[in-house]
């Protein structure tokens, strides 16, 4: 039985997935592992890449090749993938990523061997982008060496873990319903993961997280009204699954995203839609006067009006 399971998730990455698994394959463990690449029906040639090493690597290597598109950014596709994992823990790691330590395997399963208290390690990763942006590292020195769901918490995202730099143990064997509905997999299962336990860090630097046009972190569209709704009910489902400890912080991160519709491409013309969403914001954030007056000057307070309310000096207007 393997005591970690890699899985590769991917969909339409063709110039990428070869060094992914080969990644994998370069990896140095005193213990057996499983390579489960979760194709979510990719029609660039992808998947025929996944059966070639099937064939090269029987047995070592899985195709796990879904019969259609399974959507949701790839979370359904790692859901289905993780369903036929063996091993104790579990690896994961975005088909157009990388390892660069052929030892990290080792030490992530050896860390948690060592601390049956946490839940999943992760390391530090560097960060590559295809425009020839300087790449830098992910995390700097201060990190801590552990990590708990308060510090996953904020009034904003908070990202400090690449995907390819995490393995779990692979303790839940039902994930809820509503981690199914949201299109970002990675925080809604960090959360889950932190409330079985704490999260370990190690410093060293062995994958590479690729930023790319492939990438799904390029379809996250923040003015596309469907995807801030997605957000926003992800956060609200984590209020939930938290028991509103933290319900202070999470509304204020759902109104952030309030705010954002209010620049949707939905909405342009819409005034009666806009001005609802605008009192949304409003009450959920509670901003200070300047940010709250912006808004009802902007989102509110009709043209004509606010043009009369100018000429009376009760409103700034341009």
């Amino acid at each position: 039985m393997p005591k970690v399971s890699v899985l590769i998730i991917t969909y339409n990455q063709k110039n990428f997935i070869r060094q992914a698994i080969d990644s994998v394959l370069a990896q140095k463990t005193t213990f057996p592992i499983e390579i489960l690449v979760g194709d979510d029906f990719s029609t660039d040639g992808t998947r025929e890449i996944i059966q070639e090493y099937e064939r090269q690597h029987p047995g070592l290597v899985i195709g796990v090749l879904h019969p259609h598109n399974m959507g949701k950014n790839g979370g359904i596709n790692f859901l289905e993938t993780l369903k036929l994992a063996k091993g104790e823990y579990y690896a994961l790691i975005d088909g157009d990523d990388y390892l660069t330590d052929p030892l990290k395997l080792q030490k992530q399963a050896d860390l948690l061997d060592a601390h049956p208290d946490y839940s999943m390690t992760f390391h530090n990763a560097l960060i590559t982008y295809e425009d020839g942006s300087p790449s830098h590292v992910l995390n700097g020195p201060d990190m801590k060496p552990f990590y708990t769901v308060d510090d996953l918490i904020g009034d904003d995202e908070i990202w400090f873990m690449a995907t390819s730099s995490t393995l779990y143990r692979n303790s839940i064997r039902e994930y809820p319903a509503w981690f199914r509905e949201s299109s970002s997999g990675d925080i809604p299962r960090l959360i889950l993961k932190a409330k079985l336990g704490k999260i370990g860090y190690i410093p060293d630097v062995m994958s590479v997280y690729r930023k790319n046009s492939a990438g799904a972190s390029f379809h996250d569209n923040y003015q596309n009204e469907v995807f801030l709704r997605n957000r926003i009910q992800m956060y609200s489902d984590i209020n939930r699954e938290l028991d509103y400890r933290y319900d202070t912080v999470l509304r204020r991160n759902m109104a952030r995203y309030y705010r954002m519709m209010l620049d949707a491409r939905q909405y342009e013309g819409s005034y009666f839609r806009r001005a609802r969403i605008a009192i949304k914001y409003l009450n959920m954030a509670k901003p200070g006067w300047p940010a709250a007056k912006d808004v009802i000057r902007k989102y509110i307070v009709p043209g004509p009006i606010a043009k009369l309310y100018s000429t009376l000096r009760l409103l700034p207007y341009r």
